[in-house]
């Protein structure tokens, strides 16, 4: 029976994903090298649908052992999340970003090619739009030049996709252009477990409201938006592990397709970070301590998707509203106080 490889699949997205396609009836083997996940994760989407998960330990840059994963399985499909995603830290360590993500990739699309494995659904950005773009963003707009090498790593991988693809008239490839994931699966048993201190606003914010961490940091109050605050695209993750299931089912039923097609996946409205604090509050019951800094190199005073074309090709829109987002991830965050670890 053919298999859906999912790289990274241990990770935040990774883990919902992968649960979602067991749910849908799909095989699926996950690879990750552990390196920001754990895979207590894999093992609590066991718990959920009942279901085993085949996993190997394995980091995208050793193609040996990417060879070995795929001389095991018949995979039909690559799903891949495996990146480094750190916005900050790839500022300070950029040949750490291209090597790992670039180069992972292309390790990855190589031995799709050895393998006669077509199918491809790329875990991309909404940083690949850049600071040009007008919003909101749509997939018609030319890739941009986004502030971070995280960012241009998205980009140098689109541009190798649309490569690769005039090159092998086989390859059937998706760009799922994701913007702001957060929340948790409902049942609280998988959510975002960052190691370390949080880099994105939501996880920070429910270790604020738990006590591990002090004050939430807001950088910037003085931005061009409805109360000065950054406004973004926010999406329960678990719209967005559905996305990837219509993108692979999307693939599926259209035999003819080739090349790569591109999908913001996104809510279409944006939430400003002072809102996320509000809502959260409201959620958890907690007060969320906040002090004001100056303002981050590289952000945007707002930005959001135009999400219509996944809506009318894939069938998909985000269903989950901002306070589902926000009961769910207090459910994850004070039922593990240490993620997967307690």
């Amino acid at each position: 029976m053919s298999t859906i490889l999912v790289t990274g699949g241990a990770g935040y997205i990774g883990s919902h994903t992968t649960l979602a396609l067991l749910e849908n009836e799909h095989d699926v083997v996950v690879i990750d090298n552990l390196s920001n996940s754990c895979v207590g994760s894999l093992h609590r989407v066991e718990q959920i649908c009942g279901k085993k998960v085949t996993f190997h330990n394995v980091d995208i840059l050793d193609k040996q052992a990417l060879q070995e994963v795929f001389n095991l399985y018949k995979i039909e499909a690559v799903i891949h999340f495996a990146a480094l995603k750190a916005v900050g830290e790839s500022g300070v360590k950029p040949l750490k970003y291209y090597s790992n993500n670039v180069t992972g990739t292309l390790n990855l699309l190589e031995l799709m090619a050895e393998f006669n494995v077509n199918s491809f659904i790329f875990s991309s950005s909404a940083t690949v739009y850049g600071e040009e773009n007008p919003i909101p963003y749509v997939e018609t707009m030319k890739l941009g030049t986004p502030s971070s090498p995280y960012g241009a790593s998205k980009v140098m991988i689109e541009r190798v996709l649309a490569d690769a693809a005039r090159a092998n008239p086989k390859l059937r490839a998706v760009s799922l252009r994701y913007f702001n994931p957060i929340g948790a699966h409902s049942s609280g048993l998988i959510g975002e477990d960052p190691k370390g201190i949080p880099n994105n606003l939501l996880p920070y914010v429910a270790q604020v409201a738990v006590g591990k961490l002090e004050t939430l940091r807001i950088f910037g109050d003085d931005y061009p938006t409805m109360d000065g605050t950054c406004e973004r695209d926010y999406l329960h993750v678990m719209d967005l592990a559905e996305g990837h299931v219509a993108a692979f089912d999307w693939l599926t039923n259209s035999a003819d397709f080739r090349g790569v097609e591109v999908f913001n996946l996104g809510t279409g409205k944006a939430t400003s970070v002072l809102a996320i604090v509000k809502a959260f509050e409201q959620a958890s019951g907690k007060n969320i301590p906040y002090v004001l800094s100056p303002r981050r190199d590289g952000d945007l005073p707002a930005f959001w998707a135009d999400a219509d074309k996944a809506a009318e090709v894939l069938g998909w829109h985000a269903t989950r509203s901002l306070q589902q987002m926000m009961r769910d991830t207090w459910r994850w965050q004070s039922q593990n106080t240490s993620g997967f670890n307690g």
